[in-house]
């Protein structure tokens, strides 16, 4: 076996990259780069009827989009067949498999009398001492296992692991039509890849005995294997769509920015100590030998918090660029600087990047404004009358800044001994057209000084 580590992810395009697979391929990744070796993707397309070109599109996007990056050109399992044909001829040749001539019917028969005793449903291995059908035959092959013993590995993540040998199945190494099953195609792929470590969701620990079974008829180094607790949702079932988003891109349409979402992953069955983990410190800190042994449970609302946290830390530009699909329209190029301006402060008071977009709203808005019904209520002749004084005060400030514009809309609130609500209402709607929006001085900053003074007289 080679020294140098590799772990591969081997999704099968058959819908959507699912957050838990995500998350398989974010381990592997870091494990890999952790110890200096790669990591590599294949993409397991034998279904032919349900895996599709878009499926795989999909995949390819959501890897990219949470930057995990695969070494070298993706292997594509359909294009290793002939590789799994020769395995399994090659254990035919050594005794290691057999040709299996039942029919459906004579299996489907031994399974209903199995069922009826209380027994297993296993193969009775009828065709195992050698005897041939005529020629022309359909036939499968299959591998022939021990009866004695158990076969065992020691898990990465949960340890030893038995199998008694009597309950593994000659499982089917080649079908009738000569295409191979899914344990052969992996081995054959995974020691053709030179793959060290697989490390894949515990819904897979049953196929591991036979794999391993398959590597040794192979005469191959068995790799190491790590199997992770699946992802649970917070009623401790199995994520599903029934909890809401579980596709990468579902998570990415609903605002999500990937920094997050690949943060909150990574604590999904590993520890560290901070909340938001920057790559090259998980790369520093990973290692399989740290994913607990239990089901990890996803929280939205954890997410939320978390994707929260990632947008204050994101300023102006960055965010505007995170932000820019989700705005209902595109901004012109005055906008946009405002919403460069805008967003840091807007950013405080959200949860995802759609909320923020919706938020962001009331720095696309220009004159004349259309005002909501909250603000056309606001604005009475009593309320432009106020806005015409604060009008002449805000023209004699000089310094535009956030505090300024704040210690201005005070004074003036204090000299004409006025309650907060008759001008900090009147103010948002006179220069936003709502009275839902971000604090005073931050919209009159945003806008700036010669736009904010004309929206004023625009009430006069």
């Amino acid at each position: 076996m080679s020294t140098k580590v590799r772990t591969r992810f081997a999704p099968s395009p058959t819908g959507m990259l699912h957050i838990g697979g995500a998350r398989t391929a974010l381990f592997n990744y870091l494990f890999a780069k952790h110890m200096g070796g790669e990591y590599v993707l294949r993409v397991e397309d034998t279904d032919i009827e349900r895996s599709t070109p878009e499926a795989i599109e999909a995949i390819l996007e959501g890897l990219n989009w949470l930057d995990i990056p695969h070494d070298g050109a993706p292997v594509y399992q359909t294009k290793q067949r002939q590789k799994h044909v020769d395995a399994a001829h090659k254990m035919l040749e050594a005794g290691e498999a057999y040709k299996c001539y039942c029919t459906t019917e004579e299996l489907a028969a031994v399974r209903e009398a199995q069922q009826a005793a209380g027994q297993k449903t296993m193969y009775n291995q009828k065709c195992r001492d050698g005897s041939d059908a005529p020629e022309g035959t359909p036939f499968t092959v299959r591998l022939k296992t021990t009866n004695e013993g158990k076969t065992s590995w020691d898990d990465a993540v949960q340890g030893t692991i038995d199998y008694p040998n009597k309950e593994l199945d000659d499982l089917i190494l080649l079908r009738s039509d000569g295409t191979p099953t899914y344990n052969l195609a992996v081995v054959v792929d995974d020691a053709d890849m030179g793959i060290t470590h697989v490390i894949r969701g515990d819904d897979h620990i049953n196929n591991t005995p036979k794999q391993i079974l398959i590597y040794k008829a192979l005469g191959l180094d068995v790799p190491t294997f790590a199997h992770v607790p699946l992802i649970h949702g917070d009623d401790g079932k199995k994520l599903s769509k029934r909890h809401g988003a579980v596709s990468v891109t579902a998570f990415r349409d609903e605002g999500f920015l990937p920094e997050a979402v690949s943060n909150y992953l990574l604590q999904l069955g590993w520890s560290y100590p901070e909340d938001m983990v920057d790559r090259e410190t998980a790369i520093k800190h990973f290692d399989v030998k740290g994913i607990n042994k239990g089901a990890a449970n996803f929280s939205t609302q954890k997410l939320e918090w978390l994707n929260s946290q990632y947008m204050m830390k994101m300023d102006g530009a960055a965010l505007f660029k995170a932000v820019r699909p989700y705005l209902a329209t595109e901004p012109t190029d005055v906008q946009a600087a405002r919403l460069e301006k805008g967003l840091p402060g807007l950013a405080k008071r959200a949860k995802r990047l759609t909320t923020l977009a919706e938020s962001a709203a009331v720095y696309q808005a220009e004159v004349p404004l259309t005002l909501d019904e909250g603000a056309a209520a606001t604005m009475d002749d009593d309320a432009k009358a106020r806005m015409q004084q604060l009008k002449t005060k805000l023209e004699q400030v000089n310094d535009w800044t956030v505090e300024a514009l704040d210690e201005a809309i005070s004074s003036f609130i204090a000299e004409n001994e006025l309650k907060m609500p008759l001008v900090g209402k009147p103010l948002r709607a006179a220069l936003l057209g709502t009275t839902q929006a971000p604090s005073l001085g931050e919209i009159l900053w945003v806008l700036g000084k010669d736009e904010s003074i004309h929206r004023l007289g625009l009430q006069a």
